[in-house]
């Protein structure tokens, strides 16, 4: 482990060392005893810290959300700031997605999602996730004048999530997140008199 994460709060570590083992081996490989030695930490601060899995789960799902949430609120800041268009949000999504690694970390989040379907105590913190995911989205879609953006955020968040688990399972550039987030805001955006004489043509 690094010494910038050993610097971090025990608590921290520990929940970097969850997301760290489920995104290499699945849930089934989360033992305290890989726990304490992945996050540097003694066997004993892991169940101080967390009386039970469930208590690991969910809080090391909460943990990934709320800096996911933390980096596109940043984002979303961003297109309001610089006035950015559709095709610039998109390409801006793109780059995000780019310089998000492909690593066990990103993978976590999929497991403990797929997790929350078989264990109703995680679906708490799953709707939560889900419900920041759909509130940035409402923020950038109304940042970049798209009409209804609340209906469409869930929609958005599901092309992203969707593709985003294709590009972690295929290795596939971030090309086709730019071009699907593209056809899904163009498509709800308000059309200029000469764009819809356009397609009336």
């Amino acid at each position: 482990m690094p010494k910038a994460a050993l610097s971090a709060p025990t608590r921290q570590r520990i929940i970097a060392a969850v997301l760290q083992i489920i995104g290499e081996g699945g849930i089934a490989a989360l033992t305290n005893r890989r726990i304490a030695k992945e996050a540097g930490v003694s066997l004993g601060s892991v169940t101080y810290h967390f009386e039970t899995q469930h208590d690991l789960l969910r809080e090391s799902l909460l943990h990934f959300v709320r800096e996911e949430a933390r980096h596109f609120t940043e984002l979303a800041d961003q297109c309001q700031t610089e006035g950015l268009d559709i095709e610039d949000a998109a390409s801006l999504a793109g780059q995000v997605a780019c310089g998000t690694a492909l690593d066990s970390a990103h993978l976590a989040p999929f497991e403990l999602y797929l997790h929350a379907g078989r264990d109703e105590r995680l679906r708490e913190a799953a709707s939560k996730a889900f419900t920041a995911y759909d509130r940035l989205a409402t923020q950038i879609l109304t940042a970049l004048g798209v009409p209804d953006a609340e209906r469409l955020a869930a929609t958005t968040v599901a092309v992203v999530m969707g593709l985003q688990l294709r590009r972690l399972a295929t290795g596939s550039p971030a090309d086709d997140l730019v071009d699907a987030l593209l056809l899904l805001t163009r498509g709800a955006a308000p059309q200029s008199p000469e764009q819809g004489q356009g397609l009336l043509a």
